[in-house]
This record gives C-alpha cells, structure tokens and sequence, in this order.
C-alpha cells in the first residue's frame, strides 16, 4: 500500500512538535491529521479512520494512557506509536501494557520517528500473511515451522520457534515479557516470565552469529531489528 493511501493522526500538545512530526509524516506522503488533546482526537475518531495514531502520554485532560483504554471502547483498530518523553523502563512497559504497538522517547531523530511509522504501517498495509522470511542466510517458513540457517535446518523447540517467529513478524516493535507470553502460549507451548529469558538465550545459541540481530531492550524485554525483509 503507497503512502498516500495511509492515514496518520498526531495527537499531541506541543505545537512545534506536532507540526514537526506532521511536516516529516506530509514529505513522506502519509495524509497527516493533527489533534491538541485526545478529547479533540476522540472527535475525529468517531467520523474518521487512521492506520496509525502518533500519541503524547502527557496531554491535557485525559492523558494518553486513559485514551488508550478509551478508545478501546470504540473498537479503534489504528496502530498506535506512542511519543513521549516518559523514558524509564517502567513506564515503556507501562504504555505498551496499555495497547501502544510501539514507544519512542523524546528527544528523537525524525529518521529514527519516520522507521518506527514506516515499519508500524508496513504492517498495516499488507493484506496477505507472510509465507516466509530470509535474510543473510536465515530463512523460515511459517507454513511449514521450519528454519534454516546457511542452507542447514535448524531444529527449535516449540517455544523457541514461536518466539523467534513472534519477533520476525512484530520486527522494529519491542515486546516486553508479558507480551511474549501472550503470544507464545497455546498449541501446546508453555512460557512464564521466568522461562522467556532461558528460551532466548537457547534460540540465540543456536543463531550463534545471527542471534545479534534480537536487540534485549533491558528491563522491558526483546525487539527483532527492523532493517530485514519478510516476503509474502
């Protein structure tokens, strides 16, 4: 899906900010709206659908913590970035518990902001479910469960595949722990907050060298980096 087909509403106070994030958002072809509060986003959202909701937390009224629990009331189904400049660790879990698909902390370079979008709404523009990935000689299939690295198959237990396929296709997102668990469990597959740790770190041996390519965001949990390609 082109840019110009991708709708974007910032909701955020800041004046020089917001018009900041929107000038990037407009050169880049993305159909900008903007918002000073969430009280004046929640009226445009009754009218209006967005791909992507770029949210302050600090806002006047309601904060962007309570919209988030107000706007799943409505059903909205936007992805949202969180933009804020709450940055301890406690308080990215916080905003990602509360439905944020990703968190970026202020100061920010717009390249680092304009990543975060593209791969956010790469995701939301895609219409078909990837049948697989391959990058730098690794290569799954998630029809089949099956990864192999340097032409050799790799054999994962249970979990470790659906954490190492859980973070491929969230790439560029951090999930904390509980996220994983969420994701992972089922079919058979059971993880705890105490056990994710020792499933990455059995995945990672088996990547050896590729393994650099999961990021641990200390204290929060685990992102996959966002510069690989998964092919549909």
């Amino acid at each position: 899906m082109s840019p110009s087909a991708l709708k974007v509403h910032v909701i955020e106070d800041e004046t020089e900010i917001r018009e900041l994030m929107a000038l990037h958002l407009s050169r880049q072809g993305y159909q900008v709206t903007e918002s000073g509060s969430t009280e004046e986003a929640l009226e445009k959202l009754k009218t209006q659908k967005f791909d992507l909701l770029v949210l302050d937390w600090m806002l006047p009224g309601m904060s962007g913590v309570d919209f988030l629990d107000r706007i799943k009331t409505l059903k909205v189904n936007s992805r949202i970035l969180m933009v804020t400049a709450k940055s301890e660790p406690q308080d990215i879990v916080f905003g990602l518990e509360k439905g944020a698909d990703d968190y970026l902390t202020k100061p920010f370079d717009p390249s680092v902001f304009l990543a975060r979008v593209k791969v956010l709404l790469r995701r939301e523009g895609s219409s078909a479910a990837p049948q697989y990935f391959e990058c730098a000689g690794l290569k799954l299939n998630f029809d089949a469960y099956e990864v192999f690295l340097d032409g050799q198959q790799l054999h994962l237990t249970p979990s470790e595949y659906k954490l190492l396929a859980t973070l491929v296709q969230s790439q560029g997102r951090v999930l904390t722990r509980d996220q994983l668990i969420e994701r992972v469990q089922g079919e058979g597959i059971s993880v705890t907050g105490r056990t994710v740790d020792t499933h990455i770190f059995g995945l990672r041996k088996k990547l050896g060298a590729w393994a650099d390519h999961i990021d641990t965001i200390r204290g929060i949990g685990y992102r996959f980096k966002s510069d690989l390609n998964i092919v549909s």
